[in-house]
């Protein structure tokens, strides 16, 4: 049950990087993360869903254009975190960035977000 909220709230997240307008991310990121949401990103430590919510329009405004973010793994929850693979890749085989989060849960939403981002590279075609 734990791991089935974990990923309702994942792929909530998720959806706000694939959203069709910009207007409607702080919707989404409302919808899975708590306001307070600590973000530890790659530029260091940021909180509340604003923090998180310019982190996602910065990515949905890659130079190489809109992108797509997907989970491309189960989500693992062995306590209090989850964790989590995924992968965004730009249009035409544009840059693609792979990482793994780690996120915490708190009433059924996200209060921490760890972003582990791996190496760029280009899409296999």
């Amino acid at each position: 049950m734990q791991e089935e909220t974990a990923r309702s709230a994942i792929d909530t997240f998720i959806s706000a990087f694939n959203a069709s307008d910009d207007s409607y991310v702080t919707a989404l990121l409302s919808q899975a993360l708590t306001s307070d949401v600590v973000f530890w990103g790659p530029l260091g430590r940021s909180e509340g869903v604003e923090a998180v919510e310019r982190f996602v329009l910065d990515i949905r405004r890659h130079p190489a254009g809109t992108g797509t973010m997907v989970r491309c793994s189960a989500v693992d929850m062995p306590g209090e975190w989850a964790r989590y693979q995924w992968v965004f890749t730009t249009p035409d085989g544009g840059p693609r960035l792979a990482g793994t989060d780690v996120v915490h849960l708190r009433r059924s939403l996200i209060d921490q977000v760890i972003v582990f981002a791996g190496e760029i590279e280009p899409s296999a075609s």
